[in-house]
């Protein structure tokens, strides 16, 4: 197993990567890394913000609010950047606690005024001083994160009122991070305490067992309020309902009609890893704890209770809960669950991404491609895309020192991929900057809505050339980073939107020409070439002036940037753009990679779906069979699919042919995707 010691050098390591192949700050780096994690964890929501200000007696590196619950959270950093994991001490949190107090009180009396519009720091101090004026700020935490190591008692921190505001601390340390890795990554669990009546039904199957059983309306406000966003991790409508009014009709109920909300509303699905019953067959402790289809009804006594204080102790919720037995199998059983509990609504493409053939197939490139040797090195190396935080680290887990050596050097920090980071840098140059200046979560949500689109035209849309295009559309954003970082007119505000924003103008004027950029160039060297660079050099402080200035009445260069008429407006900057022959490739050639890429696909295909119908147990296909000759199932295959079904079940077919073993496989999918436990 990782040890904290191992986790805290690859946390660093990540930093000093962000740092180099990003051009930006080792603090920032950190700042960035950690809030990304705590998004994940429900512990920030996704309308956190970068936004740095010091000055004395004063210190905020960003900030967070939470519409569901009315939370604002103000976030500092103490990053030591030492080799050795060192001790967070008494005097480094009340210093920091002090600090970011005195910015809240002081933007609290308008603070605003007196800084420049051109930094986020401004819309910061704004937004908190128009939250309180609109009075919904029911919590402000108070939150100080670093990769060092607080002793137990100085976690717990007692919360304080201010003005009628409760005001929490919070320290996010090394420790807690670690345990966030082991908790995804291994067996951590989190736990949540009840006593609530239950009765269990009985199952034949050896997947899951379940449960039914009652929550009141006051234990889910408290588990909702404890846990927040990490009871709806799996939840495919986890971002679609924790937004916006309550539900009028759940509203209604509970203020009118409490004791008839068990009659009228559906009540929860949820899943758990393992749950304790005492000998009076209650559920005293559910682990792993995970709403997947509820979360309306959560929001609308959660809502209901906090933000107009209607009693919810008389209402009462019925839910059903399942405990998977195989904790291997959880993510895919709690995404079938997801799916058909959520048939009943119209569900977004991009809700049910994490399961999407997109991640497989990206991730066998990323294993299998290796870069071309560059600078002069002799060794070859690989691009490791990390579809789940802490992948990466958790690969040379029980790996040697040589072997961990080895994958490091054929797996450098600096080409790990992550999900989040792929979305950005492929929507800006699907011109899509306003939505990757919204946040993280949009920009993934959009670039899901993408590639399920693409997918769902052509099932062979993910090859190899479309792999290396993406790593290179990376490296030029990366570039883009550095090239806005050093640039003598940038004065440090609003980088994420200026490298977003050019970017998709180089995009948006090659559309308009009707030109392609070969990518080639950037694989083959692993480098934007230098007449790319300087065109991109071009651009950028054009496109910042530009998003820099808004309209009247736009005032915040933040909100601003989210528009669509921010993009509109940068479109029509007249630049003195002109691109070489020698950077593009013409469509015909265009076409005919595809076209070859998709070929070579589709032989790996074919091998693969051959070798999968040959290392299926021989029992599987009986129970296919035995599914596919029932009355209601005859007019569903045809007589070809069921002969060749028959015949590979019964041995009177050794070897399939590809067309065969196709068939096959698409029976066998088919029956998965019907729900049918093969």
């Amino acid at each position: 197993m990782i040890t904290l010691q191992e986790f805290h050098q690859d946390f660093l390591q990540s930093i000093l990567s962000d740092t180099q192949s990003r051009g930006i700050p080792k603090p920032q780096a950190f700042f960035e890394n950690v809030c990304e994690e705590l998004i994940t964890t429900g512990d920030l929501s996704n309308n956190y913000t970068e936004a740095e200000y010091t000055k004395k007696g004063m210190e905020v590196y960003g900030y967070d609010y939470d519409e569901e619950r009315e939370v604002l959270t103000l976030l500092v950093h103490q990053f030591f950047q030492d080799e050795e994991v060192q001790t967070l001490t008494k005097n480094h949190i009340d210093t920091k606690f002090k600090r970011l107090k005195t910015f809240f009180i002081k933007s609290s009396q308008g603070f605003y005024e007196n800084m420049d519009r051109g930094f986020e720091h401004y819309s910061m101090a704004y937004n908190i001083y128009s939250y309180l004026n609109k009075g919904i700020i029911k919590k402000v935490r108070l939150m100080i994160i670093s990769d060092g190591k607080a002793t137990r008692n100085l976690l717990d921190i007692e919360n304080e009122l201010l003005d009628n505001i409760e005001i929490e601390f919070r320290v996010i340390d090394i420790g807690y991070l670690y345990k966030v890795y082991l908790s995804e990554n291994s067996s951590g669990d989190f736990e949540i305490d009840v006593n609530i009546p239950t009765l269990q039904v009985d199952s034949i199957s050896d997947e899951y067992k379940s449960f039914l059983t009652i929550l009141d309306g006051n234990k889910l406000v408290d588990i909702y309020d404890k846990y927040g966003q990490k009871l709806l991790e799996q939840n495919v409508r986890t971002f679609l309902q924790f937004r916006g009014n309550v539900n009028k009709g759940l509203r209604n109920t509970i203020e009118y009609n409490p004791e008839m909300f068990f009659a009228y509303n559906n009540g929860i699905t949820a899943t758990a890893t393992d749950v304790q019953v005492d000998d009076a067959n209650n559920i005293i402790k559910i682990v792993n704890f995970q709403i997947v289809n509820g979360g309306q009804t959560t929001s609308a006594i959660y809502a209901a209770n906090k933000n107009s204080d209607l009693d919810v102790s008389n209402i009462y919720v019925q839910m059903k809960l399942s405990v998977v037995k195989d904790k291997e199998k959880q993510n895919e059983f709690v995404s079938k669950v997801s799916e058909y509990a959520n048939t009943q609504n119209k569900i977004n493409k991009s809700d049910f991404f994490s399961n999407s053939p997109f991640h497989k197939e990206f991730k066998n490139y990323s294993k299998r491609i290796w870069v071309a040797a560059v600078g002069g090195s002799q060794r070859r190396t690989h691009w490791f895309y990390e579809r789940v935080r802490g992948e990466y680290l958790n690969e040379q887990a029980y790996l040697t020192k040589s072997q961990k050596k080895q994958f490091q050097l054929e797996n450098p920090k600096p080409q790990l991929i992550d999900k989040t980071f792929l979305s950005k840098s492929e929507n800006v140059w699907l011109q899509r900057p306003d939505i990757v200046s919204r946040g993280a979560q949009y920009s993934f949500s959009a670039f899901a809505e993408t590639i399920t689109d693409r997918l769902e035209k052509d099932d062979l849309a993910i090859t190899e050339s479309y792999f290396k295009e993406t790593i290179s559309r990376i490296i030029m954003f990366k570039t883009v980073e550095k090239l806005v970082s050093n640039a003598d007119w940038y004065n440090g505000g609003y980088r994420a939107q200026a490298v977003a924003y050019s970017i998709s103008y180089l995009s948006y004027i090659l559309e308009k020409e009707k030109k392609f950029l070969n990518f080639n160039l950037i694989w083959e060297e692993q480098k934007v070439p230098q007449k790319l660079y300087k065109i991109l050099e071009l651009i950028a402080p054009e496109v910042y002036s530009d998003i820099m200035n808004p309209p009247e009445g736009n005032a915040n260069v933040g909100q601003w940037c989210k528009k669509v008429k921010c993009w509109d407006s940068v479109k029509e900057l007249k630049l003195p753009i002109k691109i070489d022959n020698d950077l593009l490739t013409d469509i015909e050639e265009q076409k005919y990679n595809k076209k070859e890429s998709k070929k070579e696909k589709k032989l790996d295909s074919s091998i693969e779906i051959e070798s999968f119908v040959i290392n299926l147990e021989k029992e599987k296909w009986n129970k296919l069979l035995v599914y596919y000759q029932k009355d209601e199932m005859k007019f569903q295959v045809s007589t070809m699919q069921l002969d060749i079904l028959t015949k590979y079940s019964n041995g009177l077919m050794i070897l399939p042919s590809p067309k065969q073993s196709k068939v096959l496989y698409q029976l066998y999918d088919a029956a998965i995707n019907d729900g049918v436990i093969i």
